[in-house]
């Protein structure tokens, strides 16, 4: 085996998981970041989860190519987990209904 084979198939684990972080985490951060949106925009409730969900394609799709152009692994699984704050504050309203 040359050494050129064996370092393409050493970079197969990072590209897998690139790929899956770019995919289930962009999802997971998309969807954060448009239920955030959706409550911050001063719209009718009705507009603003409209405007929200118009904006998610693109949020989406940058965050896509940003996970393949990061320059560590790490900032991808940061940014992923930027998710949760931000899931945090968008269903917060929902949140306080279920705890109370």
């Amino acid at each position: 085996m040359t050494r050129s084979a064996a370092q393409s198939r050493s970079a197969w684990p990072a590209i897998a998981a690139r790929t899956l972080l770019a995919l289930l985490g962009g999802y997971a951060f998309t969807y954060a970041f448009t239920a955030v949106l959706a409550q911050w925009l001063p719209l009718d409730p009705v507009d603003a989860v409209t405007a929200a969900s118009l904006l998610s394609f693109m949020v989406y799709l940058t965050f896509l190519l940003w996970a393949f152009a990061a320059t560590s692994l790490w900032r991808v699984m940061i940014g992923v987990g930027l998710a949760i704050p931000l899931a945090v504050i968008g269903f917060w309203p929902q949140l306080l209904e279920i705890l109370r």
